[in-house]
């Protein structure tokens, strides 16, 4: 009998606050397996569908509004030069992001609350307190880049901070969505990363740049000190702190019974798979938008001025009309950029509050604490920075640098609690892997 998706009889609520109820949980089943206990069932393309989602979800912060200021300022300022870095910040990410769904799959529980469990009270407040730094920043401008799009695509009628409040209420749409079940959100994510790559795969066609000098760009390890602040923007933009909580989280929307060896190994192995094909369409999305504007300005006066807010005028001056003005194709594949990531922060920062404090609160109510965190900031950053693209840009430069800087602060405790035997057993890492990780 093929595997199928069903859903799990709810249970009684734990005093606790977990990642995803009994309920919400997808069960993947097989009459015709064997148990599993010591060893992974047979590959199955069904299987690896129905844990299809969770990794696709990770990808989007790998492809929010502040990765596209990174991409196409390296691509402006650096040209090709940083591709390279770009692939191997990607590729480290996807090391990162394996070993926080190893985290989730084999404890059954996420990052943020092993953190609370774990250590001291003042350790995880200061924990919690820096990856909701790194959440805000990234929220600035995820909202910010969604509030652009916006602008672009209604001819610059709504404003910036009214495109802040239109994207505030995104939320309402997450939850929307969420009551339809875990599948249903993952379609509708898998459908924004679809709308990101047409619109970025069209411009690509339309700046058509030289693929020798790409593919050396890719291959070719190359850095001067006038394009250190765009690389050190270009590892904290695809390397995201809060993104390394939320993927322990969402790979438990799977019901896998983290006593059953097997069972655990097979879940690990189709997230592994899932994953890097995620990331390995993030990369290309991102290689899409570096490498237009790295034709377009690199080595022009305007290289320095452009930004996110100024980028769709710019694409429209250099590359023209075409059948459909690349402006608006632009505007398209930002607001997909900037929604999917705005929806996914609250997500982030529904698990991430949660699991730190221990909160038990209802979806709504969570998802509007999670969501006034990063709108009141960043209504400021509109109301200051409206009339001021060149401070924006700046201002986004420097918060993917900010990304870089708060790193540590996710990736010394997963770390710490991935290769310790009494929370993973068995699959824990080992001192070889402890010791390459702080490396990357």
């Amino acid at each position: 009998m093929p595997p199928q998706e069903t859903q799990q009889p709810l249970l009684s609520e734990e005093q606790e606050e977990t990642a995803y109820d009994s309920s919400e949980k997808v069960v993947v089943v097989g009459i015709d397996e064997h148990d599993g206990d010591l060893e992974a069932p047979p590959f199955s393309w069904r299987k690896l569908w129905l844990f299809t989602g969770p990794g696709f979800l990770m990808s989007i912060a790998f492809l929010d509004p502040g990765n596209l200021e990174g991409d196409l300022q390296s691509g402006a300022i650096a040209g090709y030069s940083l591709l390279w870095l770009l692939m191997w910040a990607t590729a480290m990410g996807l090391l990162i992001q394996l070993l926080s769904a190893r985290l989730g799959v084999a404890t059954g529980r996420h990052l943020a609350e092993l953190c609370r469990e774990e250590y001291p009270t003042w350790a995880r407040i200061v924990l919690w307190l820096m990856t909701e730094v790194a959440l805000i920043g990234a929220d600035i401008q995820e909202v910010i880049g969604s509030a652009i799009a916006i602008r672009i695509l209604s001819n610059g009628v709504v404003p910036l901070w009214a495109g802040v409040v239109i994207t505030a209420f995104d939320c309402f749409i997450f939850l929307f969505l969420e009551n339809y079940g875990v599948r249903k959100l993952e379609a509708f994510f898998g459908v924004l990363i679809g709308v990101m790559a047409l619109s970025f795969a069209w411009m690509f066609g339309e700046a058509k740049p030289n693929g020798v000098d790409v593919l050396v760009g890719i291959l070719v390890p190359k850095l001067s000190s006038r394009t250190i602040q765009q690389a050190v923007g270009v590892v904290g933009c695809v390397i995201m702190p809060h993104n390394v909580y939320l993927h322990s989280a969402l790979v438990q929307s799977r019901r896998v019974d983290p006593s059953k060896k097997g069972r655990v190994q097979e879940a690990l192995n189709y997230y592994s798979i899932e994953s890097t094909i995620a990331l390995i369409v993030s990369f290309v999305i991102n290689i899409f938008v570096t490498t237009v504007f790295a034709k377009g300005f690199y080595g022009t006066e305007i290289a320095n001025s452009i930004g996110l807010v100024n980028a769709g005028q710019y694409l429209q001056e250099k590359y023209g009309g075409g059948l459909f003005p690349i402006l608006y194709i632009w505007g398209i594949g930002l607001l997909a950029a900037g929604q999917s990531s705005t929806i996914t922060g609250t997500y982030a920062g529904q698990f991430i509050m949660g699991g730190f404090l221990n909160l038990r609160l209802k979806k709504w109510m969570r998802a509007l604490i999670t969501r006034s965190f990063a709108i009141i900031p960043t209504m400021i950053v509109a109301l200051i920075f409206d009339t001021s693209e060149e401070s924006l840009d700046v201002l986004n430069e420097w918060l993917n640098v900010l990304q870089s800087v708060q790193i540590p602060f996710a990736l010394v405790p997963l770390l710490c609690l991935v290769s310790k035997e009494q929370i993973m057993g068995s699959f824990r890492i080992g001192p070889v892997l402890k010791v390459y990780y702080p490396l990357i």
